[in-house]
């Protein structure tokens, strides 16, 4: 009977890890452009960023946090999506 080869527990760690990072640096990304986006279009969302919590799992899973504005910036938002 031949024995199964049993992977270490630190690759499949090394690979989420190299996953994990990748997640979070194509979010930084993400929240450069839509920063950039929103700046052509004269708004600015002054908490625009990565969400901290999402970042606290093991595998972190970025979430983008547009975070809260005045009611006049909602409104120009509002008017460029339309």
């Amino acid at each position: 009977m031949e024995m199964e080869r049993v992977k270490p527990e630190f690759e499949g760690s090394q690979v989420t890890a190299r996953h994990s990072a990748r997640c979070v640096e194509e979010a930084e990304e993400v929240v450069k452009e839509l920063r950039a986006a929103l700046e052509k279009a004269g708004i600015t969302l002054p908490t625009l960023r990565i969400d901290p919590a999402s970042l606290a799992r093991e595998a972190p899973c970025p979430l983008v946090e547009l975070g809260r504005c005045s009611m006049e910036t909602a409104r120009r938002l509002a008017a460029v999506l339309r």
